[in-house]
């Protein structure tokens, strides 16, 4: 089954899982194929969920540390996390068996931004300290550190060669894995957003397109090879500053956003027209997390609960 606008529209939510947390779940991810998801929240909890089946598989508790923007890594059963409480380690978990494997000290702010590499054990973070470090998994020290002017958020791209970094909300460098500390081979100076932060950074899976996602009214779609600007996506409520995540489909023809009252919009990437608003079952509350299944044609959307979406096909 191909996505289409029609198909696009007939999003609705199979599954509601009300009783998995008891506050905002601030992040979620799906492992590479597509059959887990999972999720942290300001509970402190970490909740893992069966795709194929439908439902919570089983919840861990970070009560220490807190837990945000989970990630996992290449193996199935291990993820990444940023703490939110005592301190700004980044945490690497079994959960197999809920021990840590590893600790990545280092940042002295919050952790705002975190990406795994798509092909290897390598990760991106960066902090409110100004700076961007590279790790990787198997060691706890620090591979590489990038002194910045102000707020980062970076990314890889899909072939794990390139990553990308945001800065100050207004201009965008890309740098080669293999020789980060040259500096940039390119940089893409873009228009600044008024009164709002860039949140995040996403690679289209075909590596074409740059996602810029901000904390008020716009999202940005920019051309990944020259820096031009290709859509710029609005009508979505975000007036409080919150960080909304938006998403690509996995063929990268739309983009998707949650909003603070509850709806999500689609966007097509090619002409920027809104395809659909999706009224939601989180009951006017803010869609803090919306991702797009990988490998399943399924959503995931989430605010205090988690919600699973699907295509009604006979619409």
């Amino acid at each position: 089954m191909k996505l289409s606008d029609q198909v696009m529209r007939s999003y609705r939510v199979a599954k509601l899982f009300k009783d998995q947390n008891t506050e905002r779940i601030n992040s979620v991810d799906f492992s590479h194929n597509g059959e887990t998801l999972i999720s942290s929240s300001e509970d402190d909890s970490i909740v893992i969920y069966d795709c194929l089946e439908g439902k919570p598989k089983r919840t861990l508790y970070s009560k220490k540390y807190g837990v945000d923007l989970i990630r996992f890594t290449h193996a199935q059963n291990t993820v990444i996390y940023t703490s939110n409480k005592v301190d700004d380690t980044i945490r690497y978990l079994s959960l197999h068996d809920n021990k840590y494997l590893r600790y990545f000290p280092g940042h002295t702010k919050k952790v705002v931004s975190l990406s795994m590499s798509p092909i290897d054990d390598s990760f991106l973070s960066g902090s409110l300290d100004k700076t961007i470090r590279l790790w990787d998994l198997r060691s706890p020290s620090c591979q590489g550190l990038m002194h910045l002017q102000g707020r980062p958020v970076a990314s890889f791209d899909p072939e794990g060669l390139i990553f990308a970094c945001g800065i100050n909300s207004e201009m965008i460098k890309l740098y080669d894995l293999r020789s980060f500390d040259k500096g940039p081979f390119t940089t893409f100076k873009l228009l600044q957003d008024r009164d709002c932060d860039w949140t995040s950074l996403k690679f289209s899976a075909d590596g074409r397109k740059i996602l810029i996602t901000t904390n008020g009214p716009v999202i940005r779609l920019i051309d990944a090879f020259t820096g031009q600007a290709q859509q710029t996506f609005m009508g979505h409520l975000n007036g409080k500053g919150a960080r909304l995540e938006a998403s690509f489909s996995p063929d990268a023809q739309y983009v998707l956003s949650g909003s603070q009252n509850g709806i999500i919009h689609v966007w097509n990437t090619e002409n920027g027209q809104k395809v659909a608003t999706l009224e939601s079952k989180h009951e006017d509350n803010p869609i803090y997390c919306l991702q797009f299944n990988p490998k399943f044609l399924m959503l995931a959307s989430s605010s205090q609960h988690m919600a699973f979406w699907l295509p009604n096909i006979d619409e």
